[in-house]
């Protein structure tokens, strides 16, 4: 697409009789009061109960802090959650999968640097089984030698392609130039340390770090919050330790400075990530700032993907947004673009990031993503779903269902002046660093004329 034929919001929305006039906004409504209980169990368990009984399910996330610094930390937990439901002391894969069936419902597993997490569903009138599968899962999960084995080599299949993949390779290498050494970067283990995980370090995993002192469980449905809670204490009980589960250490502060210049010899497409530190969820200025970062690159109609993907057509997707790690925040900025335009997507990126400063969002813009941010939270917590995940991911910082419901009404009263003066203070071009992953001979002169970029070391494949 050229800037010839572009047309943008306004010019789209224009007819022969004049422009096309925008239905009114209709009156914000206030947030659905859900019945929950917040709570503390006698193992240590935070427990957060909300009923949602528009259909007859129920949704389970328990998410339990899983940091490690040992060297197959990383390695050890990929292959513990890959193995985790595959059988117990009571029950073997096939009576485990046979059991979630039939009330309907489902456990997966996944783990990152920070947490294990677990999450599942049923029917409503099938908690009871989904309670006991995941206690006996939590307390005797067996990881018989063959199940390790074999999920181990699955695992390190799926290593070797993920990490020819260019987004997980700028991922691995943006969270290396920010963070160096800190466990946040081993997002993905090493295939040969996967290859030396063996089944009693698993165990011992299990043993030392799945704990319920410092988790959280999600319950969000068709449920008695008040009653619900009783049933998990009791169908729990054996899960229980004097320790706690291991934090991730606090993240240092992100500090703009010099690009790296990742190669990647002969990619044909480019690879843009930039990163700036942020403000958490629970600071009063967030609101404001989740405002101007829509206004930037949050949403279709923000001003970089207006620049970058419509008008230009450097990209065709380009994003901004939070990524939040225990009580820290940072904002980045992405795009994947082809070599030729890279030097100048990078150009119009850091244009857009002074110009939100200097140029901040009008009232039209504030409004317009004032009304994104309220609709796109109140579609997203809708269902129970998609608020069992909302409030899963707000738990790591203490927040809960409380902080969910009033913050429609922060979006609403943020102003003009308070999304301009975020947009002055997070989005200067200073405040960012990140990399830039691609082929070093044709990339490196075209960057180093813009200035502010170093060569590093060539990419991992």
């Amino acid at each position: 697409m050229t800037s010839a034929t572009h047309r943008d919001a306004a010019e789209i929305g224009r007819t022969a009789q004049g422009p096309r006039e925008v239905p009114p906004l209709g009156e914000q409504r206030a947030a659905a009061d859900l019945s929950h209980v917040d709570t503390t169990l006698a193992n240590g368990l935070r427990v957060l109960a909300v009923r949602k009984a528009n259909v007859p399910l129920v949704e389970l996330r328990l998410r339990i802090p899983f940091a490690g610094g040992e060297q197959l930390h990383a390695a050890t937990a990929e292959v513990l959650a890959e193995t985790m439901l595959t059988g117990t002391a009571r029950r073997d894969r096939i009576g485990v999968d046979t059991e979630l069936a039939l009330i309907g419902g489902e456990l997966s597993t996944s783990v990152d640097p920070e947490r294990l997490a677990i999450s599942g569903n049923a029917l409503a009138s099938g908690l009871p089984t989904l309670l006991d599968v995941l206690s006996d899962v939590l307390t005797s999960a067996s990881y018989v030698d063959n199940e390790v084995a074999r999920e181990s080599a699955r695992l390190v299949e799926r290593l070797a392609v993920s990490r020819t993949q260019p987004r997980v390779i700028a991922r691995e290498a943006l969270l290396k130039h920010v963070y160096g050494e800190h466990p946040v970067t081993r997002e993905i283990p090493q295939a040969e340390d996967v290859s030396r995980v063996t089944p009693e370090g698993v165990r011992a995993l299990h043993a030392a770090a799945v704990l319920p002192r410092g988790s959280v469980l999600v319950l969000v449905g068709d449920i008695d919050p008040d009653n619900v809670v009783g049933e998990i204490e009791k169908a729990l009980q054996g899960w229980k330790s004097e320790g706690s589960a291991a934090v991730l250490p606090a993240l240092p502060q992100v500090t703009g400075g010099d690009v790296l210049l990742v190669p990647r010899d002969g990619a044909v497409q480019s690879q843009i990530r930039f990163i700036a530190q942020a403000l958490p969820r629970t600071d009063p200025g967030y609101a404001a700032l989740q405002l101007a970062n829509l206004a930037y690159g949050g949403y279709f109609s923000s001003r970089l993907v207006e620049n970058i993907r419509e008008d230009k057509g450097y990209t065709y997707s380009a994003h901004s947004g939070f990524e939040f790690t225990g009580a820290t925040a940072t904002v980045g900025v992405d795009a994947d673009t082809a070599n030729e335009v890279t030097a100048a997507a990078v150009l119009e990126t850091q244009y857009e990031l002074g110009r939100l400063g200097l140029v901040p969002p009008t009232a039209e813009e504030v409004e317009s993503v004032r009304q994104y941010a309220i609709g796109s939270l109140l579609t997203s917590t809708g269902s129970q779903t998609g608020l069992a995940s909302q409030l899963a991911a707000l738990a790591s910082t203490g927040l809960g269902e409380e902080w969910l419901a009033a913050h429609p009404a922060r979006l609403a009263a943020v102003t003009v002046d308070e999304v301009a003066q975020a947009a002055l203070e997070f989005f200067a071009p200073t405040r960012f660093t990140g990399v830039v992953v691609g082929d070093a001979e044709s990339l490196a002169p075209k960057l180093g004329a813009l200035g502010g970029f170093t060569v590093g070391e060539p990419a991992a494949s």
